[in-house]
């Protein structure tokens, strides 16, 4: 076994001189930082050396083409983008915005995460960067309504980042924050004081926020390649390493020993099977078939191990990926994402939205139709049933005693007018209560015609009959010299027909050279109760 320093030149000339000097190694196992992991990986074709990592989660390893003998038994960065594209799908979420910190790292992450997107039907409307100060872009994403946020930084960038959306009001019911999970356990307490924010503001902030990241061992209770449970074999490491810090990677070099073990377990029995002569113990650093014979075994390898089921993918381990949340000052586990079979389990009710459900991920424009409150036009159309009832009562009266002598005094065929005129401006009530709710486009624009010519002639009538009589009186009383002077109804009912002549005009000249459309108004929009 190889293991190597995160110092370049240290790592790189240990590895070397294991190599000069050493025996010859059958696999190389490390590194965990990703500078040095990376420059051997690259070099590792050329002695056929089979490298397995347990720590390197870089997605720049995951280059098939320039890391062909590279494996890993812990998950990549990019392997939480399919869990955060199911999580997506689960609740529905199909427009999302991304804020970046500017580090390769993370980056690439982001990268990857807008190609698994790409085709599924979710639109990533804003992709935001920053370097040092997140709250410009912060105000963007709350410009361009953004509410479901996937979030790669560090803890530092976190604290600021969840101080921007405090002053923002981006958090609360209408959003959901998705971020990375590894951050240490009370990871804001530690920069806190490098922001300027209140300790109760950003913890407000932060409530819900939802975390992603690789499981270190597995939840089931199944029995492992070792005999042992995970929960077994967690609880001898935590006896035998004491007061001693605890990572969590030691699943996976834990499953890394066994894949190792089986890696060279499934070669010997490919060589006894085929070539009798050859062993395991014969490997050299130029010896090519035997190279390839590892590369292969241990690219189908596959069993159950304390971080899950074990199985790579061109080098890539398939895991599991855990999602927790941030309820009142601590994570809690609210679901888990398996990569081999593509599948993702929430926990019943764990998960705790600030509202009384998912957030929405964009707000939602419904265009509604303003209409005249069906009560109130009922009310008023009861009352104008009873108003014409009242006219047409005063009509028959008026014509059945026409022949009396003080109806006959007031002009009856006049009066007559009066009613007829007040009850087409009655039948016009009906008409402008007919709105777009109770009939179509085009039977609006005749019923705007219509019902403009209506209460136009009808008031003409009504008002046009009481001006005759009134000037009639005038004329009469106006007479100095008292003499008998006659005006004949006759005489009245041709002034009314001269006021009906002159609107009928304009109402003909209107509808030739402009008729009335129906047109559409906005109004401001409104927020739902």
């Amino acid at each position: 076994l190889l293991f190597f320093q995160c110092d370049n030149a240290k790592g790189l000339k240990a590895f070397y001189d294991a190599i000069k000097y050493g025996p010859n190694h059958l696999m190389v196992f490390g590194g965990v930082c990703a500078t040095v992991t990376s420059i051997i990986a690259e070099s590792l074709k050329g002695w056929n050396l089979v490298q397995l990592s347990f720590a390197a989660t870089t997605p720049e390893l995951a280059d098939k083409k320039k890391y062909p003998y590279f494996f890993r038994t812990v998950p990549s960065d990019n392997a939480v983008n399919p869990a955060i594209l199911k999580l997506l799908k689960h609740y529905h979420w199909k427009r999302v915005g991304t804020l970046t910190q500017d580090v390769q790292r993370f980056s690439e992450v982001r990268n990857d995460l807008t190609g698994v997107l790409y085709g599924e039907d979710i639109e990533i409307s804003d992709t935001e960067s920053f370097s040092n100060d997140p709250c410009t872009s912060v105000k963007k994403l709350k410009g361009n309504d953004v509410r479901i946020i996937l979030g790669q930084f560090d803890e530092e960038m976190a604290v600021k980042v969840f101080c921007c959306a405090y002053d923002e009001e981006m958090y609360g019911s209408k959003y959901q924050w998705i971020i990375p999970g590894w951050y240490e356990n009370l990871w804001w307490e530690s920069w806190i004081n490098s922001s300027q924010c209140l300790s109760k503001n950003l913890l407000a902030a932060m409530e819900g926020y939802i975390g992603v990241d690789f499981e270190p061992l597995s939840s089931k209770t199944n029995k492992t390649i070792s005999g042992r449970t995970p929960q077994q074999y967690e609880k001898e490491y935590n006896a035998k390493r004491g007061d001693g810090q605890s990572s969590k990677f030691h699943g996976y070099a834990y499953d890394g020993i066994w894949v190792i073990a089986r890696t060279l377990q499934r070669a010997m029995n490919y060589l006894n099977s085929t070539n009798k002569h050859q062993r395991i113990e014969d490997f050299n650093y130029t010896n090519h078939k035997l190279g390839k014979i590892f590369l292969n075994a241990m690219n189908e390898t596959r069993f159950f191990g304390v971080t899950g089921e074990v199985v790579f993918r061109n080098g890539e381990r398939m895991g599991t990926i855990k999602f927790t949340q941030f309820q009142e000052q601590k994570e809690v586990k609210v679901g888990e994402y398996n990569a081999v079979d593509d599948k993702l389990v929430i926990i019943n009710n764990s998960i705790r939205f600030q509202g009384l459900e998912p957030p929405k991920d964009k707000t939602i424009i419904q265009e509604e139709l303003r209409k005249i409150s069906l009560p109130l036009y009922s009310i008023l159309s009861a009352l104008t049933i009873l108003g014409m009832i009242m006219a047409s009562a005063f009509l028959f009266f008026n014509i059945k005693n026409r022949n009396q002598k003080l109806i006959k005094m007031s002009s009856p065929y006049m009066n007559n007018l009066i009613i007829l005129g007040g009850m087409l401006s009655y039948a016009s009530i009906f008409l402008f209560g007919l709105d777009g709710s109770f009939v179509s486009e085009k039977t609006f624009e005749t019923l705007c015609t219509v019902r403009t010519w209506i209460l136009t002639v009808g008031y003409t009538t009504a008002f046009g009959a009481m001006f005759a009589k009134t000037w009639r009186v005038h004329a009469i009383f106006k007479n100095v010299k008292m003499k008998k002077k006659i005006i004949k109804d006759q005489k009245l009912l041709g002034i009314v027909g001269g006021m009906l002549l002159i609107d009928l005009c304009i109402l003909i000249c209107w509808q030739v050279v402009d008729p009335l459309r129906r047109t559409v108004e906005k109004y401001n929009m409104e927020v739902c109760p």
